[in-house]
């Protein structure tokens, strides 16, 4: 559990102070102000738990765009990089005052990796026309590799906050964006079925918005099914009902619903495929024996495809996915396309597909550089197409330009390393470790599948994807401490 009070008289009297201070920064210009507070809450927090400041960055990470777009508010740099400096910072004063090593390195594989594609993509500080959006996409990385540092180093049984932490995040951007779908701050370009609004949160776009969503679900499906399997467990051995699995069970399975509608209601058919997908993954995942995992997925499958030929479901889905696909296949040359309204999205994203096929083939080994898609865009653009929209809306393509072939493949070297390790958690002895590996693979596939349609490293959820990072190096050296003692 999450250590909330502490009895050492050094810490009430830092706590007293810092809420004394806080007040006075009222006074302040309101950037400053915020900046103030968020140094306060570093001291204030630094006897308790990191996990607390946290948590509190995955929650408010996401109002990046929000506060760019609709709020007066100026910052001396964005509330993601802020929040995530409180945390190093409470992270370095809890180790500090503990008197624990700084310098202590774990060799976990999902730290190795993260670093291995760190030093790929420094290469692009040569090849890169904007050094500064270079730079902005460098430390995204580190961001990353600093949370799988910080989070396997320090964190030991609490790791289970961490996953409720990224679900609750979601889900209080889902309930923003549910809001919005039936009406709340609707904007008319995305009005959808003649009276509700594609949802967007508070990322201002619904593709990663529903990104966000498609991330997060599979945990909390995963924690849902854990605390059903325990609750079993428990009636058949106690005859009693468990009170706090049926608790986190509910929590979870109302986060579930949330956040499955709020995808839906995201309009995203990246999103949507992502989901489809990763859920199948899930469910191969399940069992311990492959061959039933196969054929559960399998059964899946044939229901679905059996209620889409019949025509069950909903037809206003069913008419977004096959428009998009049909003009995926058949469109080769956009620059030959009439535009129209009904296509005009799909277009739009293989207009920027196009060029960014273009700016690989002027540098095939090493790209433009690293963040430097927008800056190039001009030059490489199709006629029609002057928005840069800022990336390619297909990170693989956007990697291909940016990095070439070299970052392309240090890239996908990591993930494909992810997927190995998160795939060998299956053998974790824990159940409730299990599932989470289950539900971190969905995470990945989705990320995987759902990166063909747009970059989802942005509004600081590239913050959330670290700390899940996080929890996947937690659970891989668990299971490797706990086999060696076998």
């Amino acid at each position: 559990m999450l250590a909330l009070q502490t009895s050492n008289p050094l810490a009430r009297l830092i706590l007293i102070a810092g809420l004394a201070v806080g007040a006075a920064t009222l006074a302040l210009p309101p950037g400053w102000a915020v900046l103030a507070f968020l140094c306060l809450t570093c001291l204030v927090l630094m006897p308790f738990s990191p996990l607390i400041a946290l948590m509190v960055t995955l929650t408010l990470a996401p109002l990046r765009s929000l506060i760019g777009t609709e709020s007066g508010l100026s910052l001396p740099l964005d509330i993601g990089q802020l929040l995530l400096i409180a945390y190093l910072g409470v992270w370095l004063g809890r180790r500090l005052w503990r008197r624990e090593s700084l310098l202590k390195l774990q060799a976990d594989a999902p730290l190795l990796a993260a670093l291995g594609l760190i030093a790929v993509l420094s290469l692009g500080a040569w090849t890169s026309q904007s050094l500064a959006g270079w730079l902005a996409e460098w430390l995204k990385w580190w961001a990353i590799a600093l949370l799988i540092w910080t989070l396997s180093v320090s964190v030991d049984e609490s790791w289970r906050w961490l996953v409720f932490a990224v679900v609750i995040s979601a889900v209080a951007n889902a309930l923003v964006g549910l809001y919005i779908f039936f009406g709340g701050s609707g904007a008319d370009h995305l009005v959808i079925l003649g009276r509700f609004f594609r949802a967007f949160g508070t990322f201002g776009q619904p593709n990663p918005f529903g990104g966000f969503m498609g991330i997060a679900l599979p945990l909390s499906l995963t924690v849902a099914w854990a605390q059903l399997s325990r609750i079993w467990s428990e009636l058949r051995s106690r005859r009693r009902w468990p009170r706090s699995p049926a608790l986190i069970f509910v929590g979870s399975a109302l986060a579930s619903v949330a956040l499955a509608a709020a995808l839906l209601a995201s309009w995203s058919r990246g999103a949507w495929l992502g989901a489809a997908v990763a859920l199948i993954c899930m469910l191969i995942a399940l069992p311990r024996r492959l061959s039933h995992g196969l054929a559960l997925a399998a059964v899946i499958a044939a229901l679905v495809a059996g209620a889409w030929s019949l025509g069950l479901l909903p037809r206003s889905i069913m008419l977004r996915l096959t428009t998009a696909a049909t003009n995926l296949i058949t469109v080769s040359d956009v620059r030959g396309v009439l535009i129209t309204p009904t296509n005009y999205a799909v277009t739009e994203r293989l207009a920027h597909w196009q060029a960014a096929v273009y700016m690989a083939e002027a540098a095939p080994y090493f790209g433009i550089g690293l963040g430097n898609y927008e800056v190039a865009y001009d030059e490489y653009r199709l006629i029609f197409w002057e928005a840069a929209l800022g990336h390619a809306h297909n990170m693989y393509l956007n990697l291909l330009a940016e990095t070439g072939a070299v970052g392309l493949v240090a890239y996908l070297a990591f993930w494909v390393t992810v997927f190995r390790l998160t795939w060998s958690l299956r053998r974790q002895p824990d159940p409730f470790s299990r599932c989470i590996a289950i539900g971190l693979l969905g995470s990945w596939v989705y990320v995987a599948v759902h990166s063909v349609f747009d970059n989802l490293y942005v509004n600081n959820l590239f913050l959330h994807i670290g700390v899940l990072l996080g929890i996947l190096a937690i659970l891989h050296r668990r299971m490797t401490q706990a086999l060696e003692l076998d």
